[in-house]
């Protein structure tokens, strides 16, 4: 299966506004170039010798954000939508559509930037091509991100796992809704959880989900991934079984306003909600819906202008 490569090139200053808007048309499979820290990160990474000489080439000014379109997309109508956004928003770009990526290219290009990160006190997310030896108090998981969001790396991701790091999450059942690679269910699942459902409207999701979860070695019994849209259509009763003490949503402000309904309906009682995927601009219009709803907010979490939500099922 091939993907178009929609290429937009942004100065890097205007990068993190340019990402926000290009979530609103893929809130997956996004793949940012930006080299303006790296030797500032070498440290972190390896000696300054061992970086490649292409990689130190690149330039430090402009980030270049790559779109993974599937085939069904209209390329031409996304672009559309980027140019109005950005030109709305006074950034200086250039665009490239012509390009198309085959499937396994798309799950290779990660492996040259994708290393061992912390995504709170605990928790850390380690591809399976590198080595981490973790602190006695450290849960690592093995993640591979390949087609679908939730490599560890994104802001959102990073808020939802410091705020589900706070959590009661022994022994509690939890719906990811939007789980993309699996990642959150995966880390409440190490933070204790008895068992997790991972949603997804994508199937290729669904299907990294549950090979990353078994990878981490939680099986059919701990974790079960499903495709399917909870904005028009419940869970199976037999899924639900009365609901969940947890729910993860790290999508984007539009999808969390419009499964406000179905949150309440599946969290149980003094449940927790979590969610994420939220620019600022958009928070106070998504907490609005949220409490309309009938949750009540217990805590907010900003970084680089994103912000997750705790939330509580009286």
């Amino acid at each position: 299966m091939n993907w178009t490569d929609l290429k937009i090139t942004v100065n890097t200053k205007d990068a993190e506004t340019a990402e926000a808007i290009a979530q609103l048309v893929v809130p997956y499979g996004i793949y940012i170039e930006d080299y303006s820290d790296m030797l500032e990160m070498v440290p972190e990474i390896a000696h300054i010798d061992l970086i490649d000489e292409e990689l130190l080439a690149r330039s430090r000014t402009e980030a270049v954000l790559h779109l993974y379109l599937p085939p069904e997309e209209n390329p031409a109508e996304a672009a559309a939508f980027l140019t109005q956004r950005l030109k709305a928003e006074q950034i200086p770009y250039r665009m490239e559509t012509d390009r198309t990526l085959a499937e396994e290219d798309w799950a290779n290009a990660w492996k040259r930037f994708y290393h061992p990160t912390h995504l709170g006190q605990r928790l850390v997310v380690c591809p399976s091509w590198e080595h981490y030896i973790p602190a006695e108090h450290e849960l690592v998981m093995t993640l591979d991100p390949g087609m679908a969001f939730g490599s560890g790396t994104h802001h959102t991701t990073r808020l939802c796992c410091e705020l589900l790091e706070q959590l009661p999450t022994a022994g509690c059942r939890v719906l990811d809704m939007g789980t993309g690679s699996g990642i959150l269910s995966i880390a409440a699942l190490l933070l204790g959880a008895k068992e997790a459902v991972g949603v997804d409207i994508d199937k290729t999701a669904v299907r990294t989900a549950a090979e990353n979860a078994a990878q981490n070695g939680f099986g059919p019994d701990r974790f079960t991934a499903l495709a399917a849209d909870l904005i028009h259509q419940p869970l199976p009763e037999e899924t639900t079984r009365g609901g969940f003490d947890l729910i993860l949503a790290n999508i984007v402000a539009d999808v969390i306003i419009a499964l406000a309904p179905a949150i309440m309906s599946h969290l149980r009682s003094g449940g927790c909600l979590v969610a994420s995927g939220v620019i600022l601009p958009r928070r106070e219009e998504v907490i609005a819906a949220l409490e309309s709803a009938g949750l009540i907010v217990t805590d907010a979490r900003e970084q680089e202008g994103w912000c997750a939500l705790l939330m509580k099922k009286p």
